[in-house]
């Protein structure tokens, strides 16, 4: 008969605070313990150390609607612009003081500025674009332009 040995859960480590890096090497070893799970709602990932939300984009009949969940922010804390043809999703995830922050065990939540840039699709009027946040969501609705000419052409591909 054989034996089996159980599965075992991984265990963090504490973030490491007796080097200046040691937050590298708990995000390193964070990184390597997550390979092959679901990602979380907010990633590291991006143009800074902050969080990036994760989008969805949609598209209706009538306009395109994109949400991304901000947990933990407010609507002042987010800005949405167009940007050279893309819309641009930014703004700052403040950490929370309390009084007994001392003594983690370990630390997940993410904090600081982030930036988000899709690219606007080619039929979307960009002075018809609302915005609206709710319980950590925000919602872009994306009016179409129903003047836009399909900006799409069929290449030839040729022989050599």
């Amino acid at each position: 008969m054989n034996e089996q040995t159980p599965a075992t859960i991984p265990t963090r480590q504490p973030v490491r605070t007796d080097s200046p890096f040691g937050w590298i090497r708990s995000e390193i070893d964070r990184i390597f313990e997550d390979f092959g799970r679901p990602a979380r709602d907010l990633l590291p990932i991006g143009n800074g150390f902050g969080p990036e939300p994760a989008i969805e984009m949609v598209e209706r009949d009538k306009d395109y609607r994109l949400t991304a969940e901000l947990p933990g922010m407010s609507e002042d804390d987010v800005d949405v612009s167009v940007v050279n043809d893309s819309l641009c999703i930014s703004g700052e995830k403040r950490e929370e003081k309390e009084s007994n922050d001392q003594g983690f065990m370990f630390r997940e939540r993410r904090y600081g500025g982030f930036e988000r840039r899709i690219p606007l699709p080619a039929d979307v009027d960009p002075d018809a674009i609302s915005a609206g946040f709710k319980k950590g969501v925000l919602t872009v609705t994306l009016a179409k332009d129903q003047q836009a000419e399909p900006r799409s052409r069929k290449i030839k591909v040729e022989a050599h």
